[in-house]
């Protein structure tokens, strides 16, 4: 039986209308269809020859690969704290684009702790070997048969990134993304892998409820340790699941002082310190984000003439 099965003929009309998307789309792949795609990839060579980077996009229904012109590259050098993580992740990369075996990846954690910078940090390390990277909004992940379609039998390695991923409980969207990590009768090509973040580590909302199992009158779950199971199922999906915590107050200044330097910001160190703690005290709390917030704020400040 299948785990969400069809019950009415509202659920099976997207579905259709979905599948026949698809194969409109690779028909038009191999005829060379209005979006300018050639042969079977379904994107010319010359647009992944000159992107590195790309997102997934609609033109009306149908889907298609958009060069991103301007991509946001992070050096990881610049990320200070993260000497674990980064290390994890650039090996699983490595692997990747030496044609290895390596895992998918789930990144969570607090809020500006600096996940998406590290996988754009990545895309930066590696595009010399081979490395491209392509965002999947959330709501385009019923898309991702498509997308990988496309990327059969090209020479380049290509990271699926899905940045800032969550789910509701009463939500489906998060099946095509379950069945491309495992389980799919279809195979995964193996030039493909995913790259997830997420501030929830298994990306589906918990209840102590569900460590609980107590009786509710206003709940007629028969079976609730398969819910929990459902939840984790995901990602559990991900070979590597990385966490990512608050940074120390020092490593926070390091991040400030570091980024001051590349600003060209000559201030005392006792100042530049009290300054920071000031704007720390106002954010949400230490993090790289706010770290850079700060510079920001402190460099307008500078130009403006309120601060020597």
């Amino acid at each position: 039986m299948p785990e969400h099965p069809v019950r009415t003929l509202s659920d099976l009309l997207p579905r259709l209308e979905r599948l026949m998307g698809r194969i409109e789309t690779l028909v038009s792949a191999y005829t060379g269809g209005p979006t300018g795609r050639t042969g079977q990839s379904g994107a010319s060579d010359d647009a992944f020859a000159g992107s590195i980077a790309f997102r997934w996009g609609k033109r009306g229904e149908r889907g298609c690969l958009e060069p991103i012109v301007h991509p946001d590259l992070v050096d990881l050098f610049d990320l200070f704290g993260l000497d674990r993580e980064i290390g994890i992740l650039e090996r699983n990369t490595r692997q990747f684009v030496r044609g290895m075996p390596a895992n998918n990846v789930l990144i969570w954690g607090e809020r500006g702790t600096g996940k998406s910078s590290v996988v754009k940090g990545l895309l930066a390390r590696f595009a010399g070997q081979g490395l491209r990277m392509i965002e999947v909004r959330r709501q385009d992940l019923t898309d991702l048969p498509e997308i990988v379609e496309l990327l059969w039998d090209r020479p380049e390695r290509f990271v699926l990134f899905c940045d800032d991923l969550s789910f509701m409980e009463d939500e489906s969207i998060y099946l095509e993304l379950k069945a491309l990590l495992e389980g799919s009768l279809s195979a995964r090509p193996d030039n493909v892998l995913v790259y997830a973040t997420s501030n929830r580590r298994h990306l589906m909302p918990e209840k102590l409820a569900d460590n609980t199992f107590r009786f509710s009158p206003d709940d007629d779950e028969i079976h609730p340790q398969e819910t929990v199971e459902e939840k984790v199922s995901l990602s559990d999906r991900f070979g590597l699941s990385i966490g990512f915590y608050r940074i120390t107050q020092d490593t926070y200044f390091r991040i400030v002082r570091h980024l001051a330097d590349q600003r060209g910001i000559d201030m005392d160190a006792g100042l530049l310190r009290r300054e920071s703690l000031r704007w720390l005290q106002r954010a949400s709390g230490r993090s790289g984000r706010v770290a850079r917030q700060f510079v920001d704020d402190l460099e307008g400040r500078i130009k403006l003439g309120e601060l020597p």
